[in-house]
């Protein structure tokens, strides 16, 4: 018996089937945005010693959100490969208002 890992494959004919398969997923409440990072950077606090980064994004849908802080290594390294390239960014979020801005837990880098 193979000890093969379980794979899933998405077969469908639309351009956009990556994206309707992840949503489907992870639920019914999760929506696309899509955004350019417009600045990017990282900063010194003294009083505490740490390091923080900070991410500007001009979003396809309206808005612009500015976060500091609290970016973990890979959201960063996703960014800074998204700035570096064609600085387009795509996040799949559940939340309401405008908390899907500084939502970074499923974020691509978009081509």
């Amino acid at each position: 018996m193979s000890d093969e890992k379980s794979v899933d494959r998405i077969q469908r004919a639309d351009s956009n089937a990556m994206e309707t398969a992840q949503a489907e997923r992870v639920g019914q409440d999760f929506r696309w945005h899509y955004g350019r990072v417009t600045r990017l950077g990282s900063y010194d606090v003294i009083t505490d010693a740490i390091d923080r980064r900070s991410v500007t994004i001009m979003w396809e849908s309206g808005g612009l959100s500015c976060q500091y802080g609290e970016i973990s290594d890979d959201q960063w390294e996703i960014l800074k490969l998204a700035f570096m390239s064609t600085g387009m960014v795509s996040i799949l979020s559940d939340q309401g208002g405008e908390g899907w801005m500084y939502d970074l837990r499923f974020l691509e880098a978009v081509r």
